[in-house]
């Protein structure tokens, strides 16, 4: 499996899953360019270390994936001064808003029907699917704008992992970055103090978060799932990008310029 090229990265006590996407290769041979693409968990518990290292970063645009019940949970990012902020949720606040209350009340009875063998996981699969084939209008509002003048950018959703990771690896498609380098960043999300810091209630035994696991995994199999229904609805990256995110061969040479070295 391709290997990223190693990087110094920062210890934020405030922000999860940050990473720069720097160094990953194309299929030509070519890499992302440092500096330029980053990837993290949500901003809203940054310290003021944290926010000056993030405002060092000469970020042109923030990409925030959560919905209006993930930040009303979290809070809103830490404002950087003359970072623009573009909220584009890709997921809808109502869709499992009771899954997710039954996940916190953590009832078991519950959670085993709809989470144990194997369920847990199929759920994150058809997630990424529908991801991929229902929020076509904001992973190309994300390329044009990063076509455009966004960047340096950062991408993030509420653990950096699900929406961001769908977005990073649309973006890295469109760049011809290698599958296997885009699953190896991806995958990165399952280290130790990348993962989300779940917010556990007495009644969160090794069982539930053994059934919990699943939804908070990076696995191969989701993001594979993704790529899969790129082949199966447009037949391809090619016309998925065309067709799905209006990014034309023009746009993706432009994208190409911005991104990579």
């Amino acid at each position: 499996m391709t290997q990223q090229v190693p990087s110094t990265e920062p210890e934020l006590a405030g922000v999860r899953n940050f990473r720069d996407v720097g160094g990953l290769p194309t299929v030509d041979g070519r890499r992302v360019r440092q500096g330029v693409l980053f990837r993290s968990g949500h901003l809203a518990h940054a310290t003021e270390q944290d926010a000056a290292f993030l405002g060092s970063l000469g970020l042109h645009t923030i990409f925030d994936f959560r919905n209006a019940a993930d930040q009303k949970l979290e809070g809103p990012d830490v404002e950087l001064t003359g970072v623009r902020n573009v909220n584009l949720p890709l997921s809808d606040p109502a869709d499992g808003a009771e899954f997710w209350k039954m996940v916190r009340d953590g009832d078991i009875e519950q959670l085993r029907e709809i989470l144990a063998d194997g369920k847990a996981a199929n759920r994150m699969i058809e997630s990424y699917r529908m991801i991929i084939k229902e929020r076509t209008a904001e992973h190309s509002q994300v390329l044009l704008a990063l076509a455009e003048d966004s960047v340096p950018a950062l991408m993030h959703c509420a653990a950096g992992k699900d929406r961001a990771g769908l977005s990073i690896a649309v973006t890295l498609l469109a760049l011809g970055v290698e599958r296997d380098a885009i699953l190896a960043d991806y995958l990165e999300s399952n280290a130790k103090h990348r993962r989300y810091k779940v917010k556990r209630n007495n009644s969160y035994t090794p069982e539930v978060m053994e059934l919990l696991s699943p939804l908070f995994d990076a696995r191969a199999e989701y993001l594979t799932a993704a790529f899969d229904t790129i082949e199966e609805t447009w037949g391809g990256v090619d016309p998925y990008l065309e067709q799905a995110l209006r990014v034309t061969p023009a746009v993706r040479e432009r994208l190409r310029d911005r991104l990579l070295d």
